[in-house]
């Protein structure tokens, strides 16, 4: 466990890594200096910070919160709402609006951002796609999110479930446009044809963050296979398919600030996904899950947020949300249907 002081001086330590090539003093010795920051503890209690107005949302209740909880806890699925702590559970669960997350709800990888938990998981639950999909057409959605944790143990399975409940849920809630969230499955070309081939309206893959502060922050994820990630998944889709000239797939991406990241960093980050061809990107605010996670570097404000998304449109995204409580399937219905590129994939029975 690392405390404040200690996460500030491994992200101090491992961004700088990349620039210590004919330094002095030699790298050994500034790997011991920052290795010997690190264990330092401050007990000095600390009042926290009041939240910007800007970041208070509101509080989940009502029947339809509560019925959908208890729709998932009868059904035995887990949504990233709940495991991630989403401070818009309450807006959009009352709009009976819900990212279901598949594969568990425990990550083979530690994140120093994520609330989601961390551990090794119990086998994959390939039942989970159907129950997934039941849940989606009892709630009569016309947009559904699914995402889920990383199964560095199994990349393959995981695309499988992702490919079962794409077809689930054609099956199952017929015209609903389906939204994948997925994990970069190690760079596993296999797994991400798979999950291409089945023709999600809209493929997500969040790059999350700027690539100075990857290694502490996105624990397992390395920014150039994000990258050919999403910039594969338009190479496999024009050469699967043709009935879409250009616009075989929807690709999204999302990345939180407030980690410590420089305003040029963000904008050069937002130019590799426009070179890319990302049709969708989301910007955030980072609020810290607990102690154990990656300090809280500081606070956008709203006309910061602004300023963003005025420089990413201006480089091409055919959508970009941004906002303090922006999270990825954040509004996702409304982002899908401003690109006019996401139409429902009419489902084929002989298909399957």
């Amino acid at each position: 466990m690392r405390n404040a002081r200690g996460w500030d001086g491994l992200i101090r330590f491992v961004a700088g890594l990349d620039t210590m090539e004919g330094m002095t003093p030699p790298v050994e010795q500034l790997i011991a200096q920052s290795t010997s920051e690190l264990v330092q503890i401050d007990l000095t209690p600390r009042k926290p910070a009041a939240k910007p107005a800007w970041l208070k949302a509101k509080a989940p209740m009502g029947e339809t919160f509560h019925n959908l909880k208890k729709m998932a806890r009868e059904l035995n699925l887990h949504t990233v709402c709940e495991s991630a702590q989403c401070p818009n559970i309450g807006e959009c669960w009352n709009q009976k609006s819900a990212t279901f997350m598949m594969l568990g709800n425990l990550c083979t990888r530690r994140c120093g951002f994520c609330a989601v938990p961390k551990g090794k998981p119990e086998p994959i639950d390939f039942d989970e796609p159907r129950r997934v999909a039941y849940a989606v057409a009892q709630l009569g959605l016309a947009h559904a999110v699914i995402t889920s944790v990383n199964r560095d143990d199994d990349n393959v399975g995981a695309a499988r479930a992702f490919v079962s409940v794409i077809e689930e849920i054609r099956m199952q809630a017929p015209g609903c446009r389906v939204e994948v969230l997925t994990p970069d499955f190690q760079g596993n070309e296999e797994a991400l044809r798979l999950v291409v081939a089945a023709r999600p309206e809209i493929l997500n893959h969040n790059i999350e963050t700027v690539p100075r502060l990857y290694r502490v922050a996105k624990s397992g994820g390395r920014y150039e296979k994000s990258l050919r990630f999403l910039q594969h998944a338009k190479e496999l889709a024009a050469e699967m398919f043709s009935d879409r000239d250009g616009d075989q797939i929807v690709t999204k991406t999302g990345i939180i600030v407030g980690m410590g990241e420089e305003m040029h960093e963000l904008l050069a980050v937002f130019r590799d996904l426009a070179d890319r061809k990302v049709d969708i990107l989301t910007i955030g605010q980072y609020l810290r899950p607990s102690r154990d996670h990656l300090p809280m570097a500081r606070y956008y404000t709203p006309e910061e947020f602004a300023f963003l998304k005025h420089e990413a449109v201006g480089m091409g995204f055919k959508h970009v949300e941004s906002g303090p409580l922006v999270r990825s399937s954040y509004h996702a219905q409304e982002q899908a249907e401003s690109t006019g590129l996401a139409a429902p994939v009419k489902f084929n029975a002989n298909s399957y």
